[in-house]
């Protein structure tokens, strides 16, 4: 099996899609003004409107209602991003903060609400799980 991607439904496709393009520094695919993808080299974040799963009816996902998932994208450097975030309009959950399972995390929340982490292992431990892992 190989973990494809994780999809965000959410009313306003097109300032999602800005705020995960400035966050990431990375360009989304475009495939149409309901869809759209930020393609990483380990996964993909989609983005879709609630138009998608409409055919869905009562058991569709609803916008800006997660309460359970974090959205994590590893970065090289969770301070510089930290600083590059503070330029735009974001809400900061939790400043740079060392875990002690040995990662550097940022946690942030995009529009619709979502809690989106960035992170870095930077203990020895860390860096040696994620290297075990292919990462």
């Amino acid at each position: 099996m190989h973990f494809a991607s994780i999809r965000i439904i959410t009313e306003d496709v097109a300032r999602t899609v800005e705020f995960y393009e400035r966050a990431t520094g990375l360009a989304a695919k475009r495939s149409t003004d309901d869809f759209a993808e930020i393609i990483t080299p380990s996964g993909t974040l989609a983005l879709a409107s609630t138009r998608t799963v409409q055919g869905l009816g009562a058991q569709a996902p609803r916008p800006a209602a997660n309460h359970s998932v974090i959205v994590e994208f590893r970065v090289a450097d969770v301070d510089r991003e930290y600083e590059k975030l503070k330029k735009f309009d974001v809400e900061i959950v939790n400043e740079p903060t060392t875990q002690p399972w040995g990662n550097r995390s940022l946690l942030f929340r995009d529009p619709d609400g979502n809690l989106v982490n960035f992170f870095a292992p930077v203990t020895s431990d860390a860096v040696k799980r994620y290297e075990q892992q292919g990462h």
